[in-house]
């Protein structure tokens, strides 16, 4: 049976919402909010991989574990793999690594637990999610990042060839492709330990700088990366699936008890 721990990165930096992981959600911080979805639904050890002092503070008042990060690493990726490395410094404790978003409030984390058996089942490297575009401007809109994978009618989950911010893949003959759904990619990700260990090594890739997107540097170096297609994200419809401004902190407020 796999060694798994969740990581919850989080710092305090944040310019559209300052001190964003102490916000108060009807009398919880968004830290803690986040951290008690997440213990109640996956297994395994849990941590929170913060870059501040404060951030320590407060998961001591919920007695959540959390450790103390380099607060100028560069990503959220960055900073989990500095977290595991003080807990399993020779990387024999853990088999799988779960990359939970420290502002994914509203964000399901039972769709964690399909992607670590998609790792457990298939031996890939990272585990991630999508969805489908429903609309023709979303998919267009180069901020939504599309996954390129080559699902056959009814399929719902494959190998991860590409990412882009562009429309992906062209479809040159509609008549003869059945399957013409793109694929919205949705930023969770699961790695097997050895691999998060191996990609935060790598140099920035040449398609990742050009893109600026984290994930092709796995893709340019060989690693595998399958997608699962899923249906739903949030925990509550209404509310938005993580808070990144006052507006959305407001209807956070308003549907998160």
């Amino acid at each position: 049976m796999s060694k798994i721990v969740t990581m919850i990165p989080v710092r305090m930096a944040s310019s559209r919402l300052p001190n964003k992981p102490l916000v108060d959600i009807n009398g919880k911080t968004l830290i803690q909010r986040v951290y008690e979805n997440v213990k109640k639904t996956i297994e395994g050890d849990i941590y929170v991989a913060a870059g501040d002092q404060v951030i320590l503070d407060e998961c001591a008042k919920f007695g959540a574990k959390a450790l103390l990060t380099d607060p100028s690493l560069p990503s959220g990726t960055d900073r989990i793999a500095a977290a595991l490395k003080q807990i399993d410094p020779d990387g024999s404790k853990y088999d799988i690594v779960v990359n939970f978003q420290g502002d994914g409030l509203n964000v399901d984390p039972a769709i964690n637990n399909r992607l670590i058996e998609m790792i457990e089942r298939t031996g890939c490297d990272i585990a991630t999610c999508g969805m489908v575009f429903k609309r023709k401007e979303d998919a267009e809109n180069p901020t939504n990042v599309k996954i390129v994978m080559g699902l056959r009618e009814g399929e719902k989950e494959g190998r991860c060839l590409y990412f882009t911010r562009a429309v992906a893949p062209y479809t040159r003959n509609p008549e003869k492709c059945p399957n013409q759904d793109l694929y919205h990619h949705i930023g969770i990700y699961v790695y097997r330990a050895s691999s998060l260990a191996k990609i935060v090594n790598l140099p920035v890739g040449v398609l990742e700088n050009r893109e600026s997107l984290e994930q092709l540097r796995a893709l340019e170096n060989g690693m595998t990366i399958r997608a699962m297609l899923i249906d739903k994200l949030k925990l509550v419809e209404e509310a938005p699936a993580d808070i990144n401004t006052p507006e959305e902190l407001a209807e956070a407020r308003r549907f998160i008890k």
